[in-house]
């Protein structure tokens, strides 16, 4: 007998529904421009039901911040279940790919934040986001001493796969225009593999050399 799948609660579907809202709303106006006014329009619910799940603007828009960095992180997965960067680094860079694409306007929320100094999540920075790329850092480094990477700093590696995948995020209209139009799902993928493709080539190092 197939198991049911448990539905949402209330309180479930209210939080997916206000956090979705107010990830436009700071994506379109910034933390400062945004209200929680327009974020309970844009969720369709009363104002007060707003202060009900998050006391204030800051809580909502760190939670709408956590939730993209938590996105992120986890797409660093396989570093911790391969031996082999090529498949670790391939995973990796498709993931942040294809979040990339599914959660643009956090993309920007961050991106923003970040530009301004990350006044609001500067412990984000100092604390999960430290200790995260400090464990991706020692992974590297046991790649590289096992023959697997050419010698190279952990944390370049990992700028430019950042760069190069949040470009499709961040800059998706300047792409849209010099492509006539938003990637198709075919060009997408094709995409992706070669921005794997470049990057492991790069860094990978060859058997026997």
């Amino acid at each position: 007998m197939d198991k049911q799948i448990a539905k949402p609660s209330i309180r479930e579907e209210n939080e997916r529904a206000i956090l979705a809202a107010a990830e436009e709303e700071f994506a379109e106006q910034g933390f400062s421009g945004a209200t929680m006014a327009a974020i309970a329009a844009r969720a369709g619910v009363p104002k007060p039901n707003i202060y009900y799940y998050f006391s204030t603007k800051e809580r909502l828009y760190r939670a709408v911040v956590e939730r993209v960095l938590t996105e992120w992180l986890a797409a660093a997965a396989a570093f911790d279940t391969s031996d082999d960067p090529a498949e670790a680094l391939t995973s990796y860079i498709d993931a942040k790919m294809d979040l990339a694409r599914a959660m643009p306007l956090g993309s920007k929320i961050w991106a923003n934040e970040i530009m301004r100094g990350a006044p609001a999540i500067q412990d984000f920075l100092d604390t999960t986001l430290t200790q995260w790329v400090r464990s991706r850092e020692r992974v590297v480094r046991r790649w590289i001493a096992d023959g697997k990477l050419k010698p190279i700093e952990p944390r370049v590696l990992l700028y430019m796969i950042w760069a190069t995948t949040q470009q499709y995020a961040n800059a998706a209209h300047e792409i849209a225009t010099l492509e006539h139009g938003e990637l198709s799902d075919a060009a997408f993928e094709r995409a992706k593999r070669q921005v794997a493709e470049t990057i492991l080539a790069g860094v990978v190092a060859k058997r026997g050399a």
